[in-house]
């Protein structure tokens, strides 16, 4: 059964999620393979000195997809710490992601799109529709946060490319 709202929010975020997935053992056989390259300097790694390093983009996009996926279907949104500090943790908190996505039906969005939704940011709060929640927010916040580990890997070194970002 199709339902629009798991289509472009929950599957779009559920197959990111893999391929990201996929990067970061990628990432790991570049430390492997560059004997003078300690894990810890890639989890960290940033592009500029005042940006969020690597490991903080993986965990807001997987925070943005399990609050996505709770928000939308009214489950409760479970609560991860942010602790990660190899790539192991990485990969323990992309599956995370990747099995909460995994739990959700199409059925579980019925009615979703038009559904209140209130997202409090620090001091701010900001009121959407589902819709509007996921063409507004999600996605695009998702999205940042993907692309930036992405391109932090990068521009370490990790040969990846676009087919890695969009997968096969």
């Amino acid at each position: 059964m199709n339902n629009l709202v798991y289509d472009l929010a929950i599957a779009t975020m559920l197959r990111s999620l893999k391929n990201l997935d996929a990067i970061v053992s990628k990432a790991e056989e570049y430390v492997r393979d560059d004997k003078n390259l300690e894990p810890e300097t890639l989890i960290q790694a940033r592009i500029y000195p005042n940006m969020r390093p690597f490991i903080f983009q993986i965990q807001v996009a997987t925070d943005t997809a399990k609050g996505a996926a709770a928000r939308l279907s009214g489950r409760p949104m479970p609560s991860w710490p942010d602790e990660e500090k190899t790539f192991a943790d990485v990969h323990e908190r992309l599956g995370k992601a990747i099995s909460y996505l995994s739990s959700f039906a199409p059925i579980d969005f019925d009615g979703s799109e038009s559904r209140p939704i209130e997202l409090k940011l620090g001091p701010h709060t900001m009121n959407f529709t589902g819709v509007s929640y996921i063409s507004d927010f999600v996605l695009p916040n998702f999205f940042f946060h993907v692309t930036t580990a992405y391109n932090i890997l990068r521009h370490n070194g990790v040969v990846i490319g676009k087919t890695d970002f969009l997968g096969g």
